[in-house]
C-alpha cells in the first residue's frame, strides 16, 4: 500500500489528503472545523472515528440505489442533489435513533455528536457543550425492547431534558406497541383491542421484569392485586375474539394476514404464562407491573408521563422530513395539502382513542415501513408531492445497518438511512464487535455528517459539491 494512504474497511487504500481530520488543527480543508469534537471519552469504552471522507467514499458501506437503476450512485445523488432550492436547519441537529434500551450507547452517541461531555461514571454524569445547547437533539423512535434497561435509556433522556437540552421524540414501532398494548388493559372489552397486550409477547417480559425489580419490591406490593384467574381474564383476550376480531378487521386486514395473526397470537397465549414464570414472574406481577407503568407512563405527574406526551409521528426542519421509519404516498398527499402540524395533530389523537384504527390504519406505516412490497408504496407520484411541499430528504432509522449511515436513492429522494445497530443485543446477535455508537449530525454548513463506532472515518455529505 502507497504509504501516503489510509486502508478502508472495503480494503481500498484512500489517498490520505482525500480525508478531513479532526486532530490536525492545520488542515486546510473547508469541513474540518465542522467536525464533531468529543468531551469527556476517557469515561467511555468506545472507538470512534477522528478523521472524515466524503460521504462517497465509502461506496457501497455508504451509499446505495434501488435495482435496476442504470446509472451509478454518485450520478443519480448528483442528479437529484441539484433539483430544487434545498432549505437547511438554521440551528444543528443531532439525529439518534433505535436506541432499543441501551443508555450506554446513548451516552456513547451524545458524547460523538459533540454536543454533550461526559463527566463521571454514571449514566447520567452529563454536562452539555456551547455546540450542544445551540443544537437540537432528535431521537428518532424505538426507545424500548431489546437492551439491558428501558428505565435507564429514559432517565438519561430525561437528565438531557434537564440539562435544557433542546430534545424532540419521534414515534417507533416498538415504542408505539408498547404503549398500545399496555394501555389497552383496563379498557372496556372491544375486540378491536382486546389483543394488544398479548400480542407484544415475551418482548414485553424484561421490561415487566425491571418494573417489578424497581417499584415493586415492598412486601405489600402486591396488596389489592386480584387473584391470578381474574389477572389472566384481564391480560387475555376472551376465547370469543377469535371469532370476533375477523369479523371487525377484515377491512384492514387481508385473509392471509388475517391467518397469520391469529396464528401468532394463539402462540403467544399458550407461550406467555410459562415465558413470564422463567424470569419469576406470576400473572398477578405482570398485572401489577402494567398497572404501575400506566401510573408511570400515562398518568398526569407520572415520572416518565412526559414521554408519549412530547412524542411525534413527524418532524420537519427545512427541507429534511424526520421520521422513524419512512413514507408513503399517502402521508405524502397528507403532508402536502395539510402540513407536519395536521398529521401530529391526528397522531396524537389516534393514538389515545383510536388505537385500532392507528395500528392498522395508514399512519403506522411511517413508523413501520422496510420499503417491500407489503407496505404501503412510495413512488415518484408522492416523491412529487413532497418536493412540491420543499422535502427532499428523508431521515429515519428502523432498517439497521451494519457500517454506519447510508445514503438511500429511491425514486430520486434521499433517505439517509440512521440505524447503526446501537444496542448490545442487536450487536452480539449480527456479530458486531465492541460497545455501539452513532449520530447523525445536520449542519447549517449545508453538511450532513455520519458518526459511527461501526465505519473508520466520519461520512462527510457536502451539498456544495454536489452543485
Amino acid at each position: 500500500m502507497d504509504p501516503g494512504s489510509i486502508l478502508q474497511e472495503t480494503g481500498k487504500s484512500v489517498p490520505v489528503e482525500t480525508l478531513l481530520t479532526t486532530k490536525n488543527n492545520n488542515d486546510a480543508r473547508p469541513h474540518h472545523k465542522y467536525l464533531p469534537v468529543y468531551k469527556g471519552l476517557k469515561w467511555l469504552d468506545v472507538d470512534l472515528p477522528t478523521n472524515g471522507e466524503p460521504w462517497l467514499s465509502g461506496r457501497r458501506l455508504s451509499v446505495a440505489k434501488e435495482r435496476g437503476q442504470r446509472s451509478s450512485a454518485e450520478l443519480l445523488l448528483r442528479e437529484v442533489v441539484k433539483q430544487g432550492e434545498w432549505q437547511w436547519p438554521k440551528h444543528k441537529h443531532y439525529f439518534f435513533s433505535d436506541l432499543h434500551a441501551d443508555a450506554d450507547a446513548f451516552v456513547a452517541s451524545l458524547v460523538a455528536s459533540g454536543g454533550v461531555r461526559k463527566t463521571g461514571n454514571e449514566a447520567c454524569a452529563l454536562k452539555l457543550t456551547s455546540q450542544g445547547k445551540d443544537a437540537i437533539f432528535v431521537i428518532g423512535g424505538d426507545c424500548f425492547d431489546k437492551g439491558p434497561s428501558n428505565l435507564k435509556l429514559l432517565q438519561v433522556i430525561r437528565q438531557l431534558r434537564k440539562l435544557g437540552a433542546k430534545v424532540l421524540l419521534l414515534a417507533g414501532n416498538h415504542d408505539l406497541r408498547i404503549k398500545l398494548g399496555i394501555a389497552s388493559v383496563g379498557m372496556d372489552p372491544d375486540p378491536r383491542h382486546d389483543h394488544f397486550f398479548i400480542r407484544m409477547g415475551s418482548k414485553v417480559i424484561p421490561m415487566l421484569r425491571e418494573i417489578v425489580d424497581e417499584y415493586l419490591q415492598d412486601k405489600n406490593a402486591l396488596k389489592g392485586i386480584p387473584p391470578t384467574r381474574t389477572c389472566r381474564r384481564i391480560l387475555y383476550p376472551p376465547k370469543r375474539w377469535f371469532t370476533e376480531f375477523p369479523k371487525m378487521a377484515s377491512w384492514v386486514m387481508p385473509d392471509k394476514r388475517m391467518a397469520k395473526e391469529l396464528k401468532r397470537l394463539q402462540e403467544k397465549i399458550d407461550a406467555f404464562e410459562s415465558d413470564c414464570k422463567s424470569v419469576g414472574l406470576s400473572l398477578r406481577h405482570v398485572y401489577a407491573a402494567v398497572m404501575k407503568w400506566q401510573e408511570l407512563f400515562l398518568k398526569p405527574g407520572g415520572e416518565f408521563a412526559w414521554f408519549f406526551k412530547q412524542m411525534r409521528l413527524v418532524y420537519r426542519r427545512g427541507s429534511f422530513l424526520f421520521v422513524h421509519a419512512g413514507m408513503d404516498d399517502r402521508m405524502a398527499k397528507l403532508i402536502k395539502r395539510k402540513g407536519i402540524k395536521y398529521l401530529n395533530k391526528e397522531f396524537r389523537e389516534s393514538i389515545e382513542d383510536e388505537i385500532f384504527e392507528f395500528y392498522y390504519g395508514p399512519m403506522a406505516n411511517l413508523i413501520r415501513t422496510k420499503y417491500r412490497d407489503v407496505d404501503m408504496p412510495l413512488t415518484r407520484k408522492g416523491i412529487k408531492l413532497l418536493n412540491e411541499a420543499g422535502i427532499y430528504t428523508i431521515v429515519h432509522g428502523h432498517a439497521n445497518r451494519h457500517h454506519g449511515q447510508r445514503i438511500m436513492l429511491r425514486k430520486g429522494m434521499i433517505h439517509f438511512e440512521c440505524d447503526a445497530t446501537l444496542d448490545r443485543h442487536s450487536r452480539k446477535k449480527e456479530g458486531l464487535k465492541g460497545e455501539g455508537a452513532a449520530v447523525t449530525i445536520i449542519h447549517p454548513k449545508r453538511l450532513v455528517m455520519g458518526v459511527s463506532t461501526d465505519y473508520p472515518h466520519i461520512k462527510v455529505f457536502d451539498q456544495k459539491s454536489f452543485t
